[in-house]
Order: structure tokens, then sequence, then C-alpha cells
């Protein structure tokens, strides 16, 4: 997973860029294949707002969320793209088909 961060009317100093990072690790967790995420950190006076982009297998999914404080920006932004990723991902399974044993890998 690629990380890109970047600041409109803020520096977006190293410790930003970690914390944004830290909290978008989790994200990984969906799929196993790598995708990319481009962060947008912004200020609307008088609110923070951060915006991401995940590219990932030819669709992109946008979340953008705004607050007080820069880092509850970013911890609502992540909430908020960790649902649409789970939401992607149900979207992927076959749901006329149904689940079966063999390809939810319980069969015994």
């Amino acid at each position: 997973m690629r990380v890109e961060t970047h600041g409109q009317q803020i520096e977006v100093t190293p410790a930003l860029r970690d914390y944004v990072e830290s909290k978008l690790q989790r994200l990984a967790r969906h799929f196993d294949h790598p995708f990319d995420i481009r962060t947008q950190l912004s200020l609307d006076k008088p609110d923070h707002r951060a915006e991401a982009t995940v590219s990932i297998s030819g669709r992109t999914l946008h979340a953008d969320a705004n607050a007080i404080d820069m880092y509850a920006a970013i911890d609502l932004l992540a909430d908020k793209l960790d649902r649409l990723l789970m939401k992607h991902k149900e979207k992927l399974v076959d749901h006329h088909r149904g689940e079966s044993a063999a390809r939810s890998g319980s069969f015994t």
C-alpha cells in the first residue's frame, strides 16, 4: 500500500504524515494486493479537511471528512475509508450463486 500525502494551504509536517500513514495502515487488511491512497489535507476555516482517493483494482473510491482539529479529521477519514472498502469487498462476492463451502474455505 502506497500513501501520498499533500497539503493545501497547510504544511504537511513529518508528524502529520506519520499519523496519516499509521491510521491508514489498517486498510491493508481488507485486500491482499497493493493499492494506492492519495490524501489531501486542507484548511477550510474554521474546520480542517482531510480527503482521500483510493485506487484499487480499476475502481476509485473517494472520502472526505471535516473536523475542528486535523488529527480528528484524519481519524474520521480513516473510519469512512474502512467502511467504504468493506462495502466494496462485499460487492465483489457473487450474490447470485450465494456462499458455498468451497469458496469460503470452510469445508472439511
